[in-house]
């Protein structure tokens, strides 16, 4: 490999989609930066196929690469503080929020900045395509770039503050205050009915007061989106996620859109 070219490639997963970015760390530049929606939901399988596609037609992934990291995104996860964590137990943590078959390959990330441990079920098949055709590489599960990813720069705050990643079906939901988590939850949502309904409710649960408390936006909405227009009816601080990345970004990618692309570019 050419040392004075040193390149990294991360491709996020989900059942809705693929995203894939290359950072150059040599130059420091994020090179390359896309996100493919499907129209409906597929199985693992067809995400597979669709995988192999994506990587075969597209002369950016034949380059040499130092890392790889593969993201898993899914609602098959739940935390558990790591002093309590047995990994023989691994199962039994998952079966309260997530059916599970014998057959299903169970692992962990661990989360240092909160000494808690994420534990899930990756989409194996692609971690197995991905061995298969370019080596080793490391692999996490969403939650896991999110949380640390929010925690980290979480502020000093008696108030807390909502952190809402949105995906086509899939909102993921971290409320934190005082830099500690005080809530993570995974929701599922079919209409903007569904998906205002949700949030409303850790709202409620939490007892969070609408006129005050913030909400951190990331993902798959735009200030244009009736998801966007219905959660500001409700909720009085909406504010899309600052983004104070420290890489430079090649002309080929489009800056006003990086809060699409939140997770995979918080995974270098």
């Amino acid at each position: 490999m050419n040392k004075n070219n040193i390149k990294e490639l991360s491709i996020q997963v989900n059942l809705n989609g693929l995203s894939f970015c290359i950072l150059n760390r040599t130059t420091n530049t994020i090179e390359f930066l896309n996100s493919i929606q499907f129209h409906h939901k597929l199985n693992p399988f067809d995400v597979l196929n669709r995988l192999k596609t994506e990587l075969s037609a597209n002369s950016v992934f034949s380059d040499e690469f130092d890392t790889i990291t593969v993201i898993h995104q899914n609602e098959l996860s739940t935390l558990v503080p790591k002093e309590l964590y047995d990994e023989s137990n691994k199962a039994d943590y998952l079966k309260f929020n997530t059916k599970i078959l014998k057959t299903d390959f169970i692992t962990h990330d661990e989360i240092a900045v909160n000494k808690s441990v994420n534990v899930y079920i990756p989409y194996i098949n692609i971690n197995n395509y991905i061995f298969e055709t370019f080596g080793e590489f490391t692999y996490k599960h969403s939650s896991t770039v999110l949380l640390d990813s929010v925690l980290q720069k979480a502020n000093e705050s008696n108030s807390p503050e909502v952190y809402l990643h949105v995906n086509t079906t899939m909102i993921e939901v971290a409320v934190v205050e005082n830099k500690k988590l005080q809530l993570f939850n995974v929701f599922e949502y079919h209409s903007k009915e569904d998906f205002i309904y949700y949030v409303l409710f850790v709202f409620e649960q939490l007892k969070l007061d609408a006129e005050t408390t913030v909400i951190h936006l990331s993902g798959s909405v735009d200030k244009n989106d009736e998801l966007y227009k219905l959660l500001y009816t409700y909720v009085r601080h909406v504010e899309f996620e600052k983004l104070n990345y420290n890489y430079n970004f090649s002309e080929k990618v489009d800056k006003d859109q990086l809060h699409h692309h939140y997770l995979i570019l918080n995974t270098f």
